[in-house]
């Protein structure tokens, strides 16, 4: 299964990407502000422009898989082996201020004032994460990829 993730959309601190599962359109993903990282930049360039918990993952391709999260207290997706980040989940969350770089599906977006927000995101995450499931139970692999297309 394959998950493709495609920012298209800035505000000062949010990005908001568009997002198909193996090809098929599936709502959005709120994440923090994008400061330009790629997975296939030296792990030093990574952690000198990252911000915590306000910086959007490297744009590349990542594993998922679906452990428990202390945090929830439910099972969720993880993306494996981000460079320079731990713990980065798809969970829902409808703000910036909630992702800490992980991913927030959400059925629509909006903008307010100059932040982008995802809206209906519980839903949204719900239906992402039966997909996700589904495809491990069935023994297939599930991948994440990033890209970014600005206007």
């Amino acid at each position: 299964m394959e998950i493709f993730v495609t920012r298209r959309w800035r505000g000062v601190n949010s990005t908001v990407s568009s997002v198909t599962v193996d090809g098929q359109a599936h709502h959005f993903i709120l994440e923090d502000r994008d400061r330009g990282l790629k997975s296939d930049m030296p792990l030093a360039d990574i952690k000198r422009e990252k911000v915590y918990g306000k910086t959007a993952i490297p744009t590349g391709r990542y594993q998922v898989a679906v452990t428990y999260s202390n945090r929830f207290k439910r099972l969720l997706p993880i993306l494996v082996n981000v460079p320079g980040f731990a713990g980065i989940r798809i969970h829902p969350g409808n703000r910036h201020i909630d992702t800490e770089g992980c991913l927030l599906p959400g059925k629509g977006y909006a903008k307010e004032e100059q932040e982008y927000i995802v809206t209906t995101s519980r839903t949204a995450c719900d239906v992402l994460f039966l997909k996700i499931n589904e495809a491990l139970k069935k023994g297939e692999e599930v991948w994440c990829t990033i890209v970014r297309t600005y206007p």
